[in-house]
């Protein structure tokens, strides 16, 4: 690790100094939302954490995050006693906000560490490349954006994700990669949206014999049973004693929200959503019937259904059939052949599919994507020509999340700066592929990259030049989603080629 320059305990320690001048920066509702969870967590017995709802941001996480901010409480008593108040609603004093921007940095050393781990797992020909890829990780602009800025805590939790992935890679750390996993999805339940791919992954490498699939590996079975199971019990067990389990289910999935989270993540319905907007002033020449009461929504998707003025109305079980569907059509090669790069990919395409096509996403799940496809985006320069739409199109999505001004230039140069260097060296490094590239995707993927730059001018700042602050304010919301999932769909399609072709 001594010859890889700079390391990443140096970057760790810059990028940290950076995110410490941000702590005035501008903070989202999700600060609120969190400083309300230690307060439930610390001043309420466990019992009665999924049923308070002074606040409107109610406890929706799984058990082992809400233990996780019962943990930072007790810190946060000796800092300032105030911020444990149930009903102390909005309450941000600066040793409140200091104390959560702080635990932010502390628990992202979980992802600095899995990072490590997942350098030094590769062979020694690939270690530039892995260790240029965990920079890209370690620096990326979602995590600087969501996190350090609008507020959330995904740094650390992407950071088991990773350490996940890095133990599968080999077959005596199976076990443990099943174990991570299942702790992983009682922290977030966002994860379930990958969990097919370990499912099939440690059925086939782990449970099964690898020549001949009709030969069961009992005593691994009997133990990933044991640990995946002991593992939910611990989180799930009192919850299911105290008779609380629907509680946790509706307060876990509020499937009362729309299809389109506020303001469109970039995925199929965004594209969906900005056809039937289009089509609108058409209509009476293509003699399109029109529901009138769809016409005033500009489908935020905050509660209730989203509504359609011209296409059909796309419903719960229309995107849970279509997700499934693309999930398992990547599954199909992870069975018959259970490696490692395949099981990434498998990963990466799991989240692909619960992105474009699953209910109410919002725009940050897109990291769900580019993490662990960053792991093998080096491959080769076919992975990287398919990631690259993606790297671009999912962070420029993140934007609308900082709409002040005075976070405009620090979302803008940060991700600018991230995509031209990180971009350049990713092109550098990526080995000349042993199947040919496909030309023409290269090129209009140079194409959209190019068009990024007037439309994040026009979005950011020509919109409100033109128009003023108040006129069509859904408009560059529309234009910039729409683009991005331009971006996410034709990276996907890309990808899909090249994994079954790989």
């Amino acid at each position: 690790m001594a010859e890889l320059y700079p390391s990443l305990a140096q970057c760790a320690i810059v990028a940290g100094a950076l995110k410490v001048l941000l702590f005035p920066a501008y903070k989202s509702t999700d600060f609120e939302v969190h400083r309300n969870w230690l307060a439930i967590t610390n001043s309420l017995p466990v019992q009665q954490w999924y049923y308070e709802k002074t606040s409107e941001w109610t406890l929706d996480y799984p058990p082992f995050f809400a233990a996780f901010e019962w943990l930072m409480s007790q810190a946060a008593a000796y800092i300032d006693p105030a911020m444990l108040v149930v009903n102390h609603l909005g309450y941000d004093s600066w040793q409140t906000v200091y104390f959560q921007r702080a635990t932010v940095i502390l628990t992202e050393l979980i992802l600095v560490f899995a990072l490590s781990r997942f350098v030094k797992s590769v062979p020694s020909p690939n270690k530039q490349a892995a260790h240029v890829a965990s920079l890209s990780i370690l620096l990326s602009p979602g995590l600087f954006i969501i996190d350090h800025i609008h507020f959330q805590y995904n740094g650390f939790m992407y950071g088991i994700l990773i350490l996940s992935i890095v133990l599968a890679r080999k077959q005596s750390t199976l076990l443990y990669s099943g174990i991570i996993f299942a702790a992983l999805l009682c922290f977030k339940h966002i994860y379930l949206y990958l969990s097919l791919a370990w499912f099939v992954y440690l059925l086939r490498a782990y449970c099964l014999d690898p020549k001949n699939v009709l030969r069961p590996r009992f005593g691994n079975i009997f133990k990933l049973g044991v640990c995946v199971v002991g593992i939910f019990a611990i989180a799930f067990g009192p919850f299911v004693q105290w008779g609380q389990l629907l509680q946790l289910k509706d307060r876990l999935f509020p499937f009362s929200r729309g299809l389109c989270h506020a303001y469109w993540a970039p995925n199929i319905w965004a594209m969906y959503s900005f056809t039937d907007r289009a089509l609108i002033p058409l209509a009476p020449r293509l003699g399109l019937p029109v529901n009138r009461d769809a016409l005033n929504s500009v489908t935020r998707g905050l509660v209730g259904d989203t509504s359609f003025a011209i296409l059909p109305e796309v419903t719960k079980e229309h995107t849970f059939l279509l997700t499934f569907i693309f999930q398992l059509v990547p599954l199909v090669k992870l069975w018959f052949r259970p490696d490692w790069d395949t099981f990434v990919g498998a990963v990466t395409l799991c989240g692909y599919a619960s992105f474009l096509f699953g209910w109410h996403v919002h725009e940050k799940a897109v990291l769900l994507i580019i993490i662990p496809f960053s792991l093998i985006a080096l491959k080769d320069r076919r992975y990287f020509s398919a990631f690259r739409p993606l790297a671009v199109a999912g962070h420029v999505s993140l934007f609308p999340l900082l709409f002040t001004a005075a976070e405009f230039p620090l979302k803008t140069v940060y991700t600018i700066f991230w995509l031209v260097l990180f971009l350049f060296v990713f092109d550098r490094v990526a080995p000349v592929p042993e199947r040919p590239r496909i030309f023409v995707f290269d090129r209009l993927s140079l194409l959209y990259l190019t068009v990024s730059i007037p439309l994040i001018v026009y979005c950011s700042l020509g919109h409100y030049l033109i128009f003023g602050w108040e006129r069509l304010q859904f408009l560059p919301l529309m234009f910039m989603s729409s683009y991005s999932a331009l971006g996410v769909v034709g990276s996907w399609v890309g990808f899909m080629v090249i994994y079954f072709t790989a």
